[in-house]
Formats: C-alpha cells, sequence, structure tokens
C-alpha cells in the first residue's frame, strides 16, 4: 500500500494539471496541500484522471486553529475503488472566507457541506440548501469552534405546564459535594459509619 501511495505521489507531482502546493506521506496517507482558489480544479483531475479514479468523497471535515491567521483546516477524504487507494486534501481558510462547494461534482457533498457549516461556521459558496443539519433552526454559534462555550448559550428543557420544549438561560446549579478520593477498595468514612451504626443496631 505505501509503495502504490509513493507512486500515486510522483504522478501527482508530475501533473501539470493539478495544482498542489505541498503533497507529503504521513502515518501511511497521502496528503495533499493547495490553495483555495485551486480545489475544485484539483478534485475535478482527481475524480475524471484514469490514473486516479477518486470517484466517491468519503468524508469532508473542518478544525478550528484559533492562533493560526487562516483559521481554519479544511481536510476532504477521498477515495478510489479500482485503485484502492485514500487521499486526504487539505485547505486553509480564514475565519470568514468561503470554500467553494462540490455538490456538482459529488452529490454526496450536500449534507457533509452542510455539517461543516453546522459545527465549524464556515460558508459553502453556490451550495443549493446551506441550513443547518445538526443543531436547532434557531440555535446560536458553531459547537465545533474552539471559542464556543461548553455550557452553549441556552438551555433547553421540557415544561410541564406549557407541555412543550422551551429555552431559558443557561443555569449550572450544583449542590456542594464532598469527594474524599480514597480507594474504593476502603470505601469513604460515611459508608463506614453508616456500616458500624448498623451493626451496633
Amino acid at each position: 500500500m505505501i509503495k502504490e501511495l509513493e507512486n500515486l505521489k510522483v504522478s501527482f507531482e508530475g501533473n501539470p494539471n493539478l495544482r498542489f502546493s505541498k503533497v507529503h506521506l504521513e502515518n501511511d496517507n497521502l496528503i495533499c496541500e493547495c490553495d483555495t482558489k485551486n480545489l475544485v480544479d484539483n478534485i475535478v483531475q482527481l475524480r475524471k484522471h484514469p490514473d486516479f479514479k477518486f470517484r466517491q468523497l468519503v468524508d469532508i471535515l473542518a478544525v478550528d486553529y484559533p492562533n493560526r491567521v487562516k483559521r481554519f483546516e479544511l481536510v476532504y477524504l477521498l477515495l478510489s475503488h479500482e485503485k484502492n487507494l485514500r487521499i486526504s486534501i487539505k485547505t486553509h481558510l480564514e475565519e470568514n472566507e468561503k470554500a467553494p462547494t462540490l455538490t456538482n461534482i459529488y452529490p454526496g457533498a450536500n449534507w457533509l457541506e452542510r455539517e461543516v457549516f453546522d459545527m465549524n461556521g464556515i460558508v459553502f459558496e453556490g451550495h443549493p440548501d446551506p441550513r443547518r443539519i445538526l443543531t436547532d433552526y434557531g440555535f446560536e454559534g458553531h459547537p465545533l469552534r474552539k471559542d464556543f462555550p461548553l455550557t452553549g448559550f441556552k438551555e433547553v428543557r421540557y415544561d410541564i405546564d406549557k407541555k412543550k420544549v422551551v429555552y431559558g438561560p443557561v443555569k449550572l446549579q450544583q449542590a456542594y459535594r464532598d469527594f474524599d478520593f480514597k480507594s474504593p477498595w476502603q470505601g469513604p468514612d460515611y459508608i463506614k459509619q453508616e456500616q458500624d451504626k448498623a451493626e451496633k443496631k
């Protein structure tokens, strides 16, 4: 498998129609990096070229690096059934930069791009149905961004009186708890005290 990926790497570097800024092997995976403006052309070549035939888009994911100028790393995972090879294509985006949609090339990109938009807030230019897919329609923010609070912005609960789900401010009230951090084999003191009382009775 590694030999095939090394041959593929050489093919990518020697192909004048592919505009990758960097192609390298990492953990038995061929990773190709390119600018966002070259993304669609590169993917069309990988899909249609008879030597490559990457005809399936497996997944699209995004990683948030808030300290970088180009904050988001967008990763496309492609599969060639005929060659039995997988590759990753990476591109980097600034916070408000749009990515081109791949729905015209891979129809399955529709839901994958909606998920990336919902979770990370990356907008795909030309997407036919840019709605949220995992969170509620009134949801605020994007949960996979590093600056999104762990508690979220709103609390969702079922109201018995209104007989429906309602939104409200986040309330994190918690009773005081005493942690004794003893070995579970010894047992906490309060359990031993209750056991001693029971034995005396």
